[in-house]
């Protein structure tokens, strides 16, 4: 087969499409015919930094969606033919290449109604808005929510399921994508570049700060939004945690969670892999109702997915950049 071939890591320049033997399923893993990936930061971070668990050359890509080719022993619920959406183990050969091997466990089906290039955009930044909205921020007699980063790939599925939960949603983005929020569903968005997001939060909730908060910027910044939660609120964040050095025990009461899909894979727990099946097949599910927009903003043929990368390294990128394999 051929993929995007990874000679070493340190560089997206040292990708190439070239030739390399068909992979093979083993127990409990699925064959795929790869139709549409998502671009995520993830894969143009791992492709820089590398990982020990890798030989040479590998290929990156963290999300894909396909057509079953042949199925392992001990799988059960596919045959070939099948269509299914997959987040990968990172610490295995991805998703970009024509083929590629899954873990049966974290497939989901795609619907008929569903393309494959919006099953695709739902993984990686969709199921980790639904771990961090859904399951683990508790919304239970709460009002509003804070989302970083609203106009990117993990915010904006964060907006729209935050609605759904009928939170009011806050979010940051720069000025040129406010009315991007706000078509989402966003009720307020503040330009991180111009205001002083501690005090609009402030004034927006009289004082009290935000119930909950999905941080997707950093460390600094997440330990930031210590003052701006409220009593007894929920911090949720996907790229570093906040130092808690600072709050006083028994003053801000919050609750921490850390969102990781890639610790569901390495665990290698039956029940947390299968959450991130059950995650996309929910997303997929709502994208088949109208419910949830996929936020495709642009497809790429195959021999633009580089270059895709790189321009995702830009970080102005709005919603989701697709490659048809």
């Amino acid at each position: 087969m051929k993929a995007w071939l990874l000679k070493e890591a340190g560089s997206l320049d040292y990708m190439e499409w070239g030739e390399i033997a068909d992979p093979k399923e083993e127990n409990g893993e699925l064959l795929v015919r790869v139709k549409a990936v998502a671009l995520n930061p993830v894969d143009y971070k791992v492709a820089t930094n590398g990982n020990p668990a890798w030989s040479y050359p590998h290929i990156v890509g963290v999300d894909l969606a396909g057509e079953v080719v042949s199925v392992g022993e001990g799988v059960s619920g596919f045959v070939a033919g099948d269509r299914v959406a997959v987040h990968t183990n990172l610490g295995k050969k991805g998703a970009f290449a024509e083929l590629a091997v899954v873990d049966a466990r974290a497939a989901g089906h795609i619907p008929n109604e569903v393309s494959f290039e919006d099953a695709a955009a739902i993984l990686c930044a969709g199921m980790t808005a639904y771990e961090a909205v859904v399951q683990k921020l508790n919304a239970t007699h709460k009002k509003n929510i804070l989302i970083h980063a609203g106009a990117g790939g993990v915010g904006g599925f964060a907006i729209q399921l935050a609605k759904m939960q009928g939170l009011k949603v806050f979010t940051t983005a720069s000025k040129s994508n406010h009315d991007w929020v706000k078509n989402l569903g966003a009720d307020v968005a503040i330009d991180y570049k111009e205001e002083n997001v501690t005090d609009r939060i402030m004034e927006e909730t009289n004082g009290r700060g935000a119930d909950l908060i999905l941080n997707t910027v950093g460390r600094d910044v997440a330990t930031e939004d210590l003052d701006r939660l409220a009593f007894s609120g929920h911090l949720a964040y996907i790229a570093g945690g906040p130092d808690l050095s600072g709050v006083k025990p028994f003053s801000l009461s919050p609750s921490i969670h850390e969102v990781a899909l890639g610790a569901a894979h390495a665990s290698d727990e039956d029940r947390a892999v299968g959450n991130l099946a059950f995650m996309a097949e929910e997303l997929m599910g709502m994208v088949k109702d109208g419910r949830l927009e996929s936020l495709v903003s642009e497809v790429l043929p195959r021999e633009e997915l580089v270059e895709g990368l790189k321009k995702l390294q830009g970080r102005h990128v709005r919603g989701k950049i697709i490659v048809k394999m």
